[in-house]
């Protein structure tokens, strides 16, 4: 298959130079169409479009790129990292601790 431009026959060279000069521009604004979108991942996008003041296809982008891992703003997600591994045994709150353990008979009748 071979293309015209201009009543011209492109030659195979001209027609590899289009498809590179070509190439940046179609996946520039790549497009996608999404079927069988669950109905509660559906209603979530809407509802957080309506409450941002966007687009659903802005709000669709934007949780794609979190989901992945490559939103123009990280999301920081918070773990217990910091604190793992840190306990220290504390004599005084292991008693406060037992004694809120123990049970009183009187107050079981």
């Amino acid at each position: 298959m071979s293309l015209h431009v201009a009543g011209d026959l492109l030659s195979a060279r001209a027609r590899a130079r289009l498809a590179v000069q070509a190439q940046p521009a179609y996946y520039a604004c790549m497009q996608y169409t999404l079927r069988n979108v669950p109905k509660a991942l559906d209603q979530a996008l809407r509802r957080r479009a309506h409450r941002a003041n966007k687009s659903l296809n802005e709000v669709a982008i934007e949780a794609l790129g979190e989901a992945l891992g490559v939103s123009a703003t990280p999301i920081r997600r918070r773990d217990l990292r910091e604190i793992a591994g840190s306990w220290e045994d504390d004599p005084l709150t292991d008693e406060v601790l037992d004694e809120q353990r123990r049970i009183d008979p009187d107050l079981w009748r």
